[in-house]
């Protein structure tokens, strides 16, 4: 199976402002875990090492359980006058509750 993340470019461009920020903020680790209104949630964390499991992309951790949930995704930051945050549009989720953190496939 190809493993396939794309990010947006204000994605990529927050994601190496936040490592470059900070020394121990040296990867985005992305994840998936069980729980949520809807069966599973996204976890954004930083990490300053990757594991034996984790998949590289540019600056960015997924662990291949979690890759295998959203692969075929696209990762976004966005903007809005309640936050910023980011957002995955999963096209494996067949369902998500209001926040979109959490979501079934």
């Amino acid at each position: 199976m190809i493993k396939k993340i794309e990010f947006t470019e204000r994605a990529k461009k927050q994601i190496k402002k936040i490592t470059a920020e900070n020394k121990t903020k040296k990867y985005f680790r992305i994840s998936v875990k069980g729980g949520g209104c809807s069966g599973f949630k996204y976890n954004f964390s930083f990490d300053n090492s990757t594991n034996e499991n984790d998949v590289l992309f540019n600056n960015t951790v997924i662990d291949k359980a979690s890759l295998e949930i959203i692969n075929g995704s696209i990762i976004d930051f966005k903007i809005e006058m309640i936050g910023e945050s980011f957002v995955i549009n999963n096209p494996k989720a067949s369902s998500s509750c209001g926040c979109g953190l959490s979501f079934s496939v």
